[in-house]
């Protein structure tokens, strides 16, 4: 997703500096016209803007607030854009140290998989405050077509986890479908074409119902990172106090997909779950 979002910055005439913890994977980056640097913290030097884009909240510290993090080499008052998929309670928390150190933070999770960081399409989920998000928007533009701004920090955070709780909910209806077509001895692939028009379209069904037909299970999103995901999910139900029974049940099947050493397929290999429990051998 970085990569793809920083060529795209790229691509719209900024001037990016980057790290990566596995430097071989800015290589395209660099290729684009990016400058690699060897830490967070001096890759950020002389930069308006930082954006951060890893896998948790952990991860998030570590690169902005760590020893060698990004803030220690930012200039006073620049933005930071967290753009990781982290909880909305973590993102407050790392808000308030850069803003406390003087800087500014936006969160900006994202959602479109790498299809849409790849063709600038993403949707972008920001919470902060109104001044800053109105100040990205020049950055924001360069990455994605669908930009909300969603509130004050956590918003951001907690809008990308309905999106995931509606798109494994999603997921589930289009491989439970597929899977009653296979047991009616109906090509799944009809659907596809037969309801792409109806109520039950939807890009699950049309991006990701292919994929199962022809059992391709490379990931543009992993089963790994959605249970990171769905993990984050659980947190922020118990926080809220809510019941969110359709949620925990896709987490279990997709637990299972990682016990049977799927986790590193993508987020459609849970019709391989349901088809395992609907085998009558």
């Amino acid at each position: 997703m970085g990569v793809r979002m920083a060529c795209n910055l790229i691509r719209s005439g900024f001037v990016v500096q980057c790290y990566n913890r596995t430097k071989s994977k800015a290589d395209v980056v660099v290729a684009a016209g990016g400058a690699f640097f060897e830490t967070p913290m001096a890759a950020v030097a002389d930069c308006d803007v930082v954006i951060s884009c890893v896998t948790d909240g952990k991860d998030v510290e570590a690169v902005l607030l760590g020893e060698l993090g990004a803030y220690r080499g930012a200039k006073p008052g620049v933005l930071f854009i967290d753009m990781s998929t982290i909880s909305p309670r973590v993102s407050i928390e790392i808000g308030e140290k850069l803003q406390g150190m003087g800087f500014r933070f936006l969160e900006a999770p994202v959602t479109g998989g790498t299809i849409g960081a790849q063709n600038a399409t993403l949707s972008i989920l920001a919470g902060g405050n109104t001044s800053d998000f109105e100040a990205a928007q020049s950055v924001f533009q360069a990455m994605g077509k669908n930009i909300t701004h969603c509130g004050s920090l956590g918003a951001g955070q907690g809008v990308k986890l309905c999106n995931q709780i509606m798109g494994a909910m999603n997921l589930l209806g289009v491989c439970e479908a597929m899977t009653l077509a296979k047991g009616l001895e109906i090509d799944p692939a009809i659907l596809v074409q037969a309801l792409a028009g109806g109520a039950a379209t939807s890009w699950a069904l049309q991006t990701l119902g292919p994929k199962i037909c022809h059992s391709d299970w490379a990931p543009g999103f992993m089963v790994d990172t959605q249970q990171k995901d769905m993990r984050l999910v659980a947190e922020a139900a118990e926080s809220a106090q809510v019941a969110l029974p359709g949620a925990a049940l896709v987490t279990q099947l997709w637990r299972s997909a990682q016990a049977r050493g799927d986790g590193a397929e993508g987020i459609h290999a849970l019709a391989k779950v349901l088809e395992r429990l609907a085998s009558k051998s």
